[in-house]
C-alpha cells in the first residue's frame, strides 16, 4: 500500500499507542490510508480551506485531509488515548493541525476556524445524526461551512438523500435537501474497518446552497417536519392536528391532501405548509 506521508502505517500507530476501538465511543477505525485519502478527496479542493474533523481517532482521515492540502485541520477528539498519535501528525505537518480534546456536541469550533470552512469526518455512530442536524439548522443561512463530507451507517446515508414516497424519506431528507445538494459519494463495506461494524457505511457529500430552495421559516419547518414524521403512519390531518385546529384547511390551501402521510409530501410541500402556518399563527 502506498503511503500518503512519511508517518507510520495506521496499524503500527494503533499498536504503538494501544488504541483498541471502544464501542462505547462509537469507534470503528478505518486503517487503509488509500481509503482515507479517497474520502478526503470527496470533500473537493481543500487548498485554502480550514477543515473541521470530529472523532479523528488514530488520524487516518486527518492525514488524508492534510495530504490533500487543507490549510488547517481542527480535530475534535473525545478519547484522550488518541492524543499522542494525533500529536505525531501535528509534528509532521507544522502549524496545520490543531487538536482539541472534548465532546464535539459541547465545543464551538468556529472560534478556532477561519472561513472558508469544510467539515469532513468519519462520525462516531452515536453522535453522527445529532451533529448533522445541528450543522443543517444554524441560526443563519448560508452557514459558516461550504461542504459537509460525512461517513454514516449506510441506512442513515440513504435517509439523507431519500426521495418522497420511499421508506427512507423523512426528517433528515427534508432538512438536508431544503438547503443543500446532497449525494452519496462512496460506499464502504464492514471489512474496511477495525473492528468491522455489523452494517455497511457510506460517505455523504452535502454542498450548502446560497439560499434555501423554497422560502420557509426554519423553526416552523423543523417543527412541522418533526411532528409529521414522528407519527409517519398517521394521516397528516391526525399527525399535525396539534399544530393548528384548522390543520385540514391549511393542508388543503397548499395543495396537500389531509389524508396523505408525511412520506408523500415533497420538500416544497413542507415549505409551503410551514409558510401557511406561519401566516396564521
Amino acid at each position: 500500500m502506498a503511503s500518503i506521508d512519511t508517518l507510520p502505517p495506521l496499524r503500527e500507530v494503533i499498536a504503538t499507542h494501544d488504541l483498541s476501538a471502544k464501542k462505547a465511543l462509537g469507534q470503528n477505525f478505518l486503517l487503509d490510508l488509500n481509503l482515507t485519502a479517497k474520502i478526503a478527496r470527496q470533500a473537493g479542493d481543500l487548498t485554502g480551506m480550514d477543515v473541521l474533523e470530529v472523532g479523528p481517532g488514530p488520524g487516518g482521515l486527518t492525514r488524508g485531509l492534510l495530504a490533500e492540502g487543507a490549510r488547517k485541520v481542527l480535530a475534535v477528539e473525545k478519547d484522550a488515548r488518541c492524543l499522542p498519535a494525533l500529536a505525531e501528525i501535528a509534528a509532521a505537518y507544522p502549524g496545520r493541525l490543531e487538536v482539541v480534546e472534548g465532546d464535539a456536541l459541547a465545543i464551538n469550533p468556529l472560534e478556532r476556524l477561519t472561513p472558508p470552512i469544510a467539515i469532513c469526518a468519519n462520525l462516531p455512530y452515536n453522535v453522527g445524526t445529532e451533529l448533522l442536524v445541528r450543522w443543517l439548522t444554524p441560526p443563519d443561512w448560508p452557514p459558516v461551512w461550504t461542504t459537509l463530507t460525512l461517513m454514516f451507517q449506510k441506512e442513515v446515508a440513504e435517509r439523507i438523500v431519500a426521495q418522497p414516497g420511499s421508506k427512507a424519506y423523512g426528517r433528515l431528507a427534508v432538512l438536508a435537501q431544503w438547503r443543500c445538494e446532497a449525494q452519496i459519494a462512496m460506499h464502504l463495506p464492514p471489512e474496511a474497518f477495525t473492528p468491522p461494524p455489523k452494517v455497511s457505511s457510506a460517505v455523504v457529500h452535502l454542498r450548502a446552497l446560497d439560499r434555501p430552495r423554497f422560502e420557509a421559516d426554519a423553526k416552523m419547518l423543523e417543527r412541522v417536519v418533526a411532528t409529521a414524521f414522528n407519527q409517519r403512519r398517521k394521516m397528516l390531518r391526525a399527525s399535525l392536528k396539534g399544530l393548528s385546529a384548522q390543520i385540514e384547511d391549511h393542508l388543503t390551501a397548499v395543495g396537500i391532501a389531509p389524508t396523505d402521510r408525511a412520506e408523500r409530501v415533497s420538500v416544497e410541500g413542507f415549505c409551503a405548509l410551514a409558510r401557511q402556518l406561519s401566516q396564521h399563527s
